[in-house]
């Protein structure tokens, strides 16, 4: 079967659109200290190499800054891509994906000992699903804050991801928070509400949003920053915008 990966061509939705959002503007603010009380530990779900920055770089960093431990489970590698660029395949992905990442945890004040590879396969995390649950689980601990994607992000991968947390959390009687990614590509942002029965902006001060720019960059074959690639990138300007934003939002 060919794996399918969705691309988001983000034109439709402006950035323009989000900044006169008013769902988006009234969802209360939240300081990510404030969110981090009483835990011992943040783990940070990520079913691609990027994910992990575009929607948690903040409060991984405020995690550090507040001496919480920090594990970022990647869950794939991201090697499924570009399936169609013949300079570009899966082993090479395999083996590029996860050197941004230890270039972007860098960017944040970590290193590759918070990151937990898991391998599983790019595309097809839905099949592995019950076995991702029951690792999510098995490394739990009490005091964990478990952020990983909205299981309804409209990408199979990230939902999978997100439902074997909310399955291991409600295990394991850890809390569990949420957060969008490719939802920003495809929600309304006039709606008359919000998506969410409860969410929250976590805003983040200059220095801490430098250094999420500086790590989203690190992904340069995301970006389309690196030769040999003969399609659009993953992650260009006009989608890389909705992360840049001085805050993140988490879903309760």
């Amino acid at each position: 079967m060919d794996i399918v990966v969705p691309r988001i061509e983000g034109q439709g939705i402006l950035q323009a659109d989000w900044d006169t959002s008013a769902w988006l503007d009234d969802l209360p603010c939240t300081e990510a200290g404030t969110l981090l009380q009483e835990v011992r530990r943040l783990v940070v779900v990520s079913p691609h190499p990027d994910d992990e920055v575009l929607g948690c770089a903040g409060i991984m960093q405020a995690a550090v800054a507040n001496d919480i431990a920090v594990c970022v489970v990647s869950v794939t590698d991201g090697e499924a891509c570009y399936p169609d660029q013949p300079l570009w395949p899966a082993a090479r992905l395999r083996d590029a994906r996860r050197r941004e990442l230890a270039h972007a945890m860098r960017a944040l004040g970590l290193d590759a000992t918070h990151v937990l590879p898991l391998g599983l396969p790019d595309g097809r995390v839905a099949s592995h699903e019950a076995e991702l649950a029951a690792q999510l689980a098995a490394q739990s601990l009490p005091g964990d804050l478990l952020v990983a994607p909205w299981v309804r992000d409209a990408h199979p991968d990230h939902e999978a991801a997100g439902r074997a947390a909310q399955a291991a959390a409600r295990g394991r009687g850890v809390r569990a928070l949420q957060y969008p990614v490719w939802a920003w590509h495809w929600l309304d942002p006039h709606a008359a509400t919000a998506p969410w029965p409860a969410a929250a902006r976590i805003p983040m001060g200059p220095a801490a949003l430098a250094r999420k720019h500086q790590a989203m960059q690190a992904f340069a074959t995301q970006t389309g920053a690196v030769d040999g690639l003969d399609c659009d990138p993953i992650l260009p300007d006009h989608v890389t915008a909705r992360f840049r934003r001085p805050y993140e939002v988490l879903i309760g």
